[in-house]
Parts: structure tokens; C-alpha cells; sequence
């Protein structure tokens, strides 16, 4: 696969939206203070402001994934260094989340490199969400498209959330991801909905796209039935061996106004900085507090991608005087659907 940067796109018409791709076009348009003084405003009304939560990733099953998504060393078509590796043992899984539990984490994340799980795989999640969440964390996985039931067999495995990314904008979807289309994504989202677990759903922003696709991208998740509860916005690492490495980098302000767009349209969401942070600096990252987002993924590895070491976090934090979420229980923010609220 070779990715070839497309041209803007026209605004998609969006008559019964919620938040109509134009006006989300017109959000990332506003000045820059303009913006974040209103996204602050729109923070500060749904949650604490000097409140971030603290969530914990770990691979589980890292590497020989089919798909050809452009962007990800754990794709075995590319030669990225990425070892595949079997599912670590449970003992494994509970260790990381008791060290993550005690550095302050209160959401626990666990990953597999999988187009979709098996069933006997499903059977090992199970047994660690099971076991994580006996610990006293949220519990969250992201493990690929669900089969029927898959969803179901997770909820009652005592699952919190599910993360399913739509990546990008489904204009140029196409240009990243060949080995699954838009729809099976949203599809997924559905069964996680029907299955009464969290929808844990953002996307990857810096893969050539243009501004007006950013707006597309948080078009689709401000417009879902409701929205998500937690809304990850991923800053591309590029890794050689991959599609999209050697691409134009993003502006980190660009970065930072997709943070604000995102929780003005989202305003009860947890709107987290997730990968891409190591390279951003403190500088970007305090902008990006200020612009609404209020969790971070904390530690020194999302799947096989650095991530500021937990000391730095702990030191930022400090200087900016925000402190962790003491507890997985948001009093003051349940997402209802649109024109529910």
C-alpha cells in the first residue's frame, strides 16, 4: 500500500446532525485563543478542571496483526522490528495492572494486535478483565472487530469500555486502511453499544490529512448515537518500515485545536492525549490541558510506541497544577444521546 495525500474534500451535507461538518469546519477556523477560550468554557461546565484521569495501556498480544492499516508497526506485512508475540500470561497482565494501579492509573487498557479475536482468545480476556477489574480499575480492551456475542461475553465478563478508533475521516479512510472498510468499524461501535459496555472511540490525527478531514473525523464521533464516553486523539508516530513514515509532520497547534474542536462537540466526553505526547513537549501538551483534554494514557509504552515516563507526567502535572482523578466514578458526566442532554 502507498498513501497518496488527497485534496480537501467539499463539506459533506449532514442534515439532521447534531454538529454538522460545517460548523465543525468553522470551530477549527475560529482564532486559536478564540477557540480555547471557549472550549475551556465548555470544560469547565461538565468537569473538574484541575482533574485528569490517568489510564494504563498494555499489549497483550503484540505484532502479526493481517491488517494493513498504514500507520502501525504490529501490521506483519511491514518490517518494522515488531516481534509477534503470543498472548502474555494472566500472572503477567495482573502485575502490570497492579504496578499501574499504584502509580496513580485508574484505568486499565489491554491490547491485541487482532483483525478480530477467537473465541478461545476471548475466553483469556475474559479471565483478565475479570481479575483486573476484581482490582479496582475500570477495565478497557481493544482487541480488533467483535464477532456476534463477542460484545455480550465482555460485558458480562465485567468489561467497562471498548476502544475501536475510526481513525480518520471516511474520505480518505480508504487511503490508510485497505484490509476493512468504515462500516466495519461502526459496526463494532454498534455491538459495544448493544452490549451496554462504554464506547472508547477517537482517532489518529497527522496522516496527511487535511484540516477539513480532521473536521470530518470529529463530525463522525460527535455525531454517534450518543457520542463516546472517551474520546483518545492520537498524534501519528511515525515508524520506519511503515506507509506513513516520512510524511509531512503535523503543526502541534493544529494538534491542539483538534483537542478543543473535540471537546466542544463532545462536552461530557473524557477527551485523552494519547500517543505522540513524548514528542510533543510540555509547552504543546499544557496547551492541550487548557483545550479540554483531561486524560492522558500514563506510562512508558502504548503497545510498542514510547510515552513520557511516568516521573515526567508526575513532574507536568505538578507544574501545572493538575492533579489525577482519585477514582473511575464520574459523578457528574453521564453521556446521553443527542438532544437528550
Amino acid at each position: 500500500m502507498h498513501f497518496q495525500p488527497q485534496a480537501a474534500v467539499q463539506p459533506l451535507t449532514m442534515p439532521d446532525a447534531v454538529w454538522p461538518l460545517e460548523a465543525i469546519a468553522a470551530l477549527f477556523d475560529l482564532p486559536f485563543n478564540d477557540l480555547l477560550f471557549r472550549a475551556q468554557q465548555v470544560h469547565r461546565e461538565n468537569f473538574d478542571a484541575g482533574e485528569v484521569e490517568l489510564a494504563t495501556l498494555l499489549s497483550i498480544k503484540t505484532g502479526g496483526c493481517p491488517e494493513d492499516c498504514g500507520y502501525c508497526p504490529q501490521a506483519a506485512r511491514y518490517d518494522t522490528g515488531v516481534t509477534a508475540q503470543k498472548m502474555l500470561p494472566l500472572e503477567e497482565v495482573l502485575a502490570a495492572a497492579a504496578q499501574a494501579k499504584a502509580h496513580g492509573a485508574t484505568r486499565f487498557c489491554m491490547g491485541a494486535a487482532w483483525r478480530e479475536p477467537k473465541d478461545r482468545d476471548l475466553e483469556k480476556v475474559e479471565e483478565m478483565v475479570r481479575e483486573v477489574k476484581a482490582m479496582g480499575l475500570e477495565t478497557c480492551a481493544t482487541l480488533g472487530m467483535l464477532g456476534e456475542g463477542q460484545a455480550d461475553r465482555l460485558k458480562l465478563a465485567g468489561l467497562d469500555y471498548y476502544n475501536h478508533n475510526l481513525d480518520t475521516a471516511p474520505e480518505i479512510y480508504g487511503d490508510i486502511i485497505s484490509t476493512r472498510d468504515y462500516q466495519h468499524r461502526l459496526d463494532t461501535l454498534s455491538s459495544v453499544r448493544d452490549a451496554g459496555i462504554k464506547v472508547c472511540c477517537g482517532g489518529i490525527v497527522g496522516m496527511g490529512e487535511s484540516r477539513l478531514q480532521r473536521a470530518g473525523l470529529i463530525a463522525q464521533l460527535a455525531n454517534l448515537d450518543p457520542y463516546p464516553e472517551s474520546v483518545p486523539v492520537n498524534h501519528l508516530v511515525q515508524v520506519e518500515g511503515t506507509p506513513l513514515h516520512g510524511i509531512d509532520a503535523l503543526d502541534p497547534l493544529e494538534f491542539v485545536r483538534t483537542v478543543a474542536v473535540a471537546r466542544i462537540t463532545m462536552p461530557k466526553a473524557r477527551v485523552r492525549m494519547s500517543a505522540g505526547r513524548r514528542e510533543m513537549g510540555e509547552a504543546v501538551q499544557a496547551l492541550c490541558f487548557l483545550a479540554g483534554a483531561n486524560s492522558i494514557f500514563y506510562g512508558d509504552k502504548l503497545l510498542t510506541t514510547g510515552n513520557p515516563e511516568v516521573d515526567d507526567d508526575r513532574v507536568l502535572l505538578d507544574k501545572l497544577g493538575l492533579r489525577p482523578r482519585a477514582s473511575g466514578i464520574d459523578a457528574r458526566c453521564s453521556i446521553e444521546a443527542p438532544g437528550q442532554a
